[in-house]
């Protein structure tokens, strides 16, 4: 392989396991998950579109985890499936950037679409009578086109960042898809400077998200210690629980895997983690949010309902 990146034209991806018998109980066991994904997040987007009553800032923001839940797992899924079934596992050098680059734009959507839910909720529990006018549509608006931004800043940093390498060393990338560390490890040029861009840029991503959650978090816990009823401690608490889930399930398995030197957690190891927030998280977060919800619940008895008797 000649020592200029542009006469890289594709990767070959290894996969999550060399064990050809573990190929196909994989297939279908990832194809089983990718269909619980699609379904949830599909399912919650339609009942907050079809039912008035879901049409405020916490279904809101809800529509908009599930789109990235359901966008991120496609931008992975569908080539890890296909990794299981091919003897080759070939993926191009534009396919791998573009990869990459809607993998960065998700991870960092998510993380922040995260902490504008606890905004929300620390208005909803602290601010209660402000929270018309506070949560107002125009806010909603530039909290998400925020977000969207953010994905924007982390996707074209990390792609930047990479493409911009060369690949002498082979152009087998030690993963299911085409992640950033597997591909510094790959390169000849990576430097400390191109690691360094990566920690800051991640903790950027998953610092700034987490610090505006604890603060959140913090106001929020220091309101509920102030109602007096257990019933009205419970009631708040109860609002926020699923999104504490949420939050340890993507930031926990998140952090495990990039504010970590590869030194510390190899790369094999580092596959089977990234599982947890490129397949889980988005699995889980339409279950936890429909499955402990009133209202969405409420949502899907209304719309069944109606198309049985329509």
């Amino acid at each position: 392989m000649a020592a200029d990146n542009t006469s890289v034209i594709e990767f070959i991806l290894t996969g999550l396991t060399n064990h050809p018998e573990l190929q196909i109980p994989l297939f279908f066991l990832f194809l089983g998950f990718y269909t619980v994904t699609i379904m949830g997040n599909l399912g919650l987007i339609t009942l907050i579109g079809l039912n008035s009553h879901l049409h405020i800032p916490m279904y809101f923001f809800l529509f908009n985890l599930s789109f990235i839940d359901f966008s991120f797992s496609t931008a992975i899924i569908p080539k890890m499936l296909m990794s299981f079934v091919s003897k080759k596992n070939i993926i191009s050098y534009a396919g791998c950037m573009t990869q990459l680059f809607f993998f960065c734009f998700f991870v960092f959507s998510e993380s922040f679409i995260l902490s504008a839910m606890a905004y929300d909720r620390y208005v909803a529990i602290c601010k209660p009578l402000l929270y018309t006018v506070t949560m107002s549509p125009q806010v909603c608006l530039l909290l998400s086109l925020g977000v969207y931004g953010m994905g924007v800043f982390g996707a074209m940093a990390h792609t930047g960042n990479i493409v911009f390498l060369t690949f002498c060393a082979g152009n087998i990338v030690n993963h299911y898809m085409c992640d950033i560390l597997p591909l510094l490890e790959l390169s000849c040029s990576s430097s400390y400077i191109n690691v360094l861009v990566v920690f800051i840029v991640v903790t950027i991503g998953i610092g700034m998200p987490i610090v505006a959650i604890f603060i959140s978090y913090g106001f929020i816990l220091a309101s509920i210690f102030h109602i007096r009823s257990t019933e009205g401690r419970s009631k708040a608490f109860n609002t926020c629980s699923s999104h504490i889930i949420a939050v340890s399930l993507f930031f926990g398995s998140g952090a495990f895997m990039h504010l970590k030197p590869p030194s510390v957690l190899p790369l094999e190891q580092g596959k089977v983690s990234s599982l947890f927030y490129t397949i889980v998280v988005p699995m889980f977060n339409p279950l936890i949010y429909s499955l402990r919800n009133k209202d969405v619940k409420f949502a899907l008895k209304k719309t069944l309902r109606r198309i049985t008797f329509s």
